[in-house]
């Protein structure tokens, strides 16, 4: 039952959709835009660009992350540092 009524609202609404849409269809005339539209624009361009920043450092970390993981060798310990056997140690007091 409740997914009818969730098919019908989805119906509804694409068909509202569908209805309105021819009404606010109009051409776009730049001739009567104030400057309010260009420093709109312009502000909103710049905020999308600086975002660019960020993006750019989590891709090429993420990047550099997965090389190093991908080529990554095993790290073999000298045998000088190797101890075969452990020595029990006198302390003197």
């Amino acid at each position: 039952m409740k997914k009818i009524e969730t098919l019908k609202a989805g119906l509804i609404g694409a068909v509202a959709t569908m209805i309105a849409t021819p009404a606010f269809a109009r051409t776009v005339e730049l001739k009567e835009a104030g400057a309010a539209l260009w420093v709109f624009a312009a502000i909103g361009a710049i905020i999308v660009l600086l975002q660019l920043i960020p993006a750019a450092i989590l891709f090429f970390s993420f990047i550099g992350t997965t090389i190093s993981t991908a080529l990554k060798k095993e790290k073999v310990a000298p045998e000088e540092a190797m101890v075969p056997v452990a020595e029990p140690v006198v302390v003197k007091r």
